[in-house]
């Protein structure tokens, strides 16, 4: 990796049998392309003409020119998100490169000061009378942004005048995101020692699933050495962008520290609440109750917390080659629709895939969307393991959906995190469902259930204790700021009460929370994972039912019809047509019982 000159750009791989490296020009050539800057300057010119044009005068347009004035307004930030999306996905690729990092802040400043031109817009659109709304409703220009007119006057009551609206968006690059960039820059960064080698966060993090429980150790108290010698940065960081939100929250007047989130998500409070309530009652029949089992088949007394992704006895693992997990996941996608294994071709024949493992890559795993004129990009880390086909299968979920609600434009196609993981889990169980079929022996099927039970806990269980630590942490720093110390104490009360008795915790595992992304860049976010899980269980159910009775094809073509609505419908209206509602208490209950099903089948 060069270190001066042009920033990194990596090549496609087409035709390469190991895990690809994404091809980016589909979005520039290059850093150093010309075009970024003609871009940005045609861009901004095209912002100061709109503000010229429309400022102060938002509320007097009729029904049809406020719908010209909105579509002129997506063209901007379509072409802005383009380029911005590049710099971040740079970014991603390569994190340590000091190019990347400054190509990547130079590009969010530039994206500021052109969004702090046209952030009048939606403030003045919100402070249309509601009344006179719906009549200029009635022209159907406007009316095809009913739905983004709809989400966009939730946040209604927490908008501030136009003077701290734009003193925020303009202070917010060296702020929150200033300390998010040191976050991601830090943790890329980090080199740790582990049985004579100097790994990345992210692979000694892989080798906690290690067969091995002495590398297992090893590793585990590895990552608490190395997040001890940052445990004042991560609290420093934790603790600024706690107050950083709690000043929002107070003059945007948020009841809550997670309110943000929800309006952000489209779903009530309640509905959150009634979600971490369900869970966190579940405890004891799930995690409690699995661990404990885990336990006895590792014929251990106590478990560590280096044993908890730990592969059981007679776990072979068989490393899995790229060509092979591409194969699965488009296997199972076909086999409940052509339509979905068609839509995520591409992504493996045009190289819109990172999975190549390297030093300053970002670890974990995520899909952009980008822009709909081009095309989502899947980031994922592949070790060649159950796991990692179980990843490709979700993030290509992401990027199926992302390809399909394209069609709704640049405002619309997004939908909230709480839907967005709703095509991710469903591609995850599809994949699931069709290994456990071809699979005819009893104790790998056994094997492949736990694995699958472990997966459930990580993403329903794990993540609401995420979320239970969050609104501790949240709580607390609105007393003051909160030490280091006292951050890995709440840390261990929400992983004992979640992870149950069968686990006692050595010391540095109080420093686990450290390493989380989604706490710094977005708060909140994790009872998403839950939520998505839940749905996509009731979702499965439905699905089977539909299946058994001939109706298959009924199912898939709303299945289909919902992810292409994007962000134009809320939750209960996509889920109607599945006899599903979100809102119902027993909702929640109804997934989590199939995980505790699940369990059931591996107790007997």
């Amino acid at each position: 990796m060069r270190k001066s000159g042009p920033v990194y750009q990596p090549e496609g791989m087409a035709g390469v049998s190991g895990p690809p490296v994404w091809d980016l020009s589909d979005l520039y050539a290059s850093a150093t392309d010309p075009k970024i800057a003609s871009d940005l300057n045609e861009i901004q010119a095209q912002a100061e003409a709109f503000a010229k044009r429309y400022q102060g005068k938002v509320t007097n347009l009729n029904g049809g020119e406020l719908g010209s004035a909105i579509a002129e307004y997506e063209i901007i930030q379509e072409r802005l998100g383009r380029a911005l999306s590049y710099a971040q996905l740079l970014f991603a690729a390569d994190s340590t490169d000091p190019a990347c990092g400054k190509f990547y802040q130079t590009m969010s400043e530039r994206g500021t000061t052109i969004n702090s031109l046209l952030l009048f817009f939606t403030l003045e659109i919100n402070r249309i009378d509601e009344a006179a709304l719906a009549a200029k409703l009635a022209d159907q220009s406007l009316a095809h942004y009913a739905s983004w007119l709809r989400d966009l006057r939730v946040f209604l009551p927490h908008q501030l005048s136009d003077d701290l609206e734009k003193i925020l968006l303009e202070k917010d690059v060296t702020g929150s995101a200033a300390w998010s960039r040191l976050f991601d820059e830090t943790t890329a960064g980090m080199r740790i020692s582990l049985r004579g080698e100097e790994l990345t966060l992210s692979a000694v993090l892989n080798k906690l699933s290690d067969p091995s429980r002495q590398v297992r150790e090893a590793a585990g108290k590895a990552v608490g050495e190395a997040l001890a010698k940052q445990e004042k940065l991560f609290s420093l960081i934790t603790n600024t962008l706690a107050k950083d939100k709690e000043i929002d929250d107070k003059w945007r007047h948020y009841p809550k520290p997670s309110s943000y989130r929800n309006r952000s998500n489209m779903v009530e409070d309640a509905v959150v609440d009634a979600l971490s309530a369900a869970v966190v009652s579940s405890y004891g029949k799930l995690s409690h109750r699995y661990y404990s089992m885990k336990a006895k088949w590792l014929g251990l007394e106590k478990l560590q917390h280096w044993d908890r992704n730990a592969p059981l006895p007679d776990d072979g693992d068989k490393e899995i080659s790229w060509q092979q997990a591409k194969a699965c996941v488009l296997d199972a996608y076909g086999a409940f629709t052509p339509e979905l294994a068609a839509t995520a071709k591409p992504f493996f024949e045009k190289n819109w895939i990172d999975a190549a493992l390297r030093p300053g890559k970002s670890g974990g795993a995520f899909a952009h969307p980008t822009v709909p004129s081009a095309h989502p990009y899947v980031l994922m880390n592949f070790h060649g393991r159950t796991r990692d086909v179980m990843t490709l299968a979700h993030e290509l979920g992401h990027g199926v959906h992302q390809v399909l609600a394209a069609r709704q434009g640049y405002l619309m196609s997004g939908t909230p995190l709480t839907l967005a993981e709703t095509a991710s889990v469903f591609g995850e169980m599809l994949t699931f469902r069709a290994l456990l079929d071809a699979e005819t022996d009893p104790k790998r099927r056994r094997i492949m259930l736990a694995q699958k039970v472990e997966d459930m806990l990580n993403t329903v269980v794990r993540q609401i204790a995420f979320y239970q630590f969050e609104k501790k942490i949240h709580d607390e720093r609105r007393q003051g700021e909160i030490l280091p110390e006292r951050i890995g104490e709440i840390w261990l009360e929400v992983q004992t009460e979640s992870l149950g008795p069968a686990f006692e915790f050595s010391d540095e595992y109080r420093l686990f929370w450290a390493y989380i992304p989604h706490f710094i860049h977005s708060p909140f976010y994790v009872y998403a994972y839950a939520f998505g899980d839940c749905l996509v269980n009731a979702l499965y159910a439905v699905y089977t039912e539909q299946k058994a009775a001939g109706k298959a094809d009924e199912f898939t073509a709303k299945y289909l019809t919902m992810l292409r609505a994007g962000g134009t419908l809320r939750h209960k209206e996509l889920l109607a047509p599945f006899g599903l509602d979100a809102s119902e208490p027993q909702f929640w209950q109804k997934g989590l019982d199939v995980i505790s099903g699940f369990i059931d089948e591996l107790a007997a």
